[in-house]
């Protein structure tokens, strides 16, 4: 069974995020593989180690997010693709087209890849892929389980749950509880220096500049006010009624 798994290098959710002139200074920061990824990627390496197969992780994106997908070699993934040009639009659609141009060419079942990303929580890559090439797909999914082409998946659906069948190919995005993701080990650290990386460019997919430009574009970008710090209201259960009452009428404005 062949297996793509969609990877989004992001910052560290530990990171403090800085933004300098409506830019998020990335001097020094340390950049993980988006954490639902991670659970797209143990996925694809357990129904691999079940029915065998190949598992090949791709992401568009900067030199950088090498880091990214040789951790996930190192978890297991046997195969790396890099899409790095900066002819291509950082947005959604942009990502999508270059995953779709370089995918429709390849041999998969399975398509898996994270909810969505904890930098700007779009998601939206995975499921406009899946429109671009005609097959159907699942989000949010908690439990996935493949057999005789076709795929019964569970999905958490704001707070319930249900449970879907579908036929293969399909594509699939992972949520929190479908797995727990391992840890790189030395070994499978060292494997992965031996394991294919391919980088290609908008040459390499015969695509353009322009079937590729961004659909959108940011104007501004800004830190959240600073929260101001609370109060304490003294007195007795009754007073301090009172002049919650006062407070939410004069300061805060929302009476």
């Amino acid at each position: 069974m062949n297996i793509i798994v969609l990877v989004k290098q992001t910052f560290d959710t530990e990171e403090k995020i800085v933004v300098e002139q409506g830019t998020v200074v990335e001097d020094g920061v340390k950049f993980v593989i988006n954490p639902y990824d991670e659970y797209a990627v143990e996925q694809a390496i357990q129904i691999r180690d079940d029915v065998g197969g190949k598992v090949t992780v791709v992401s568009v994106g900067p030199e950088r997010t090498a880091e990214a997908l040789r951790t996930a070699l190192a978890m297991g993934a046997d195969e790396a693709v890099l899409i790095q040009d900066s002819r291509i639009g950082h947005d959604e659609h942009s990502v999508a087209l270059a995953l779709h141009a370089f995918i429709s060419q390849e041999p998969y079942d399975i398509i898996l890849g994270g909810n969505f990303s904890v930098d700007n929580g779009a998601g939206q890559v995975a499921v406009r892929l899946a429109k671009l090439l005609a097959i159907p797909h699942a989000s949010s999914i908690t439990k996935l389980d493949i057999s005789a082409g076709r795929a019964v998946v569970q999905r958490d659906a704001e707070g319930d749950l249900e449970t879907i069948e579908l036929p293969l190919p399909a594509l699939f995005t992972a949520q929190q509880g479908l797995n727990e993701p391992r840890y790189p080990s030395l070994q499978g650290i060292m494997k992965a220096k031996k394991k294919p990386f391919r980088e290609l460019s908008l040459d390499d997919l015969n695509l353009d500049a322009g079937a590729v430009a961004p659909r959108t574009e940011r104007i501004n970008l800004q830190l959240p006010p600073a929260r101001q710090a609370g109060k304490i209201i003294s007195g007795e259960p009754a007073e301090q009624a009172q002049e919650l009452f006062r407070l939410l009428r004069t300061e805060a404005k929302v009476i």
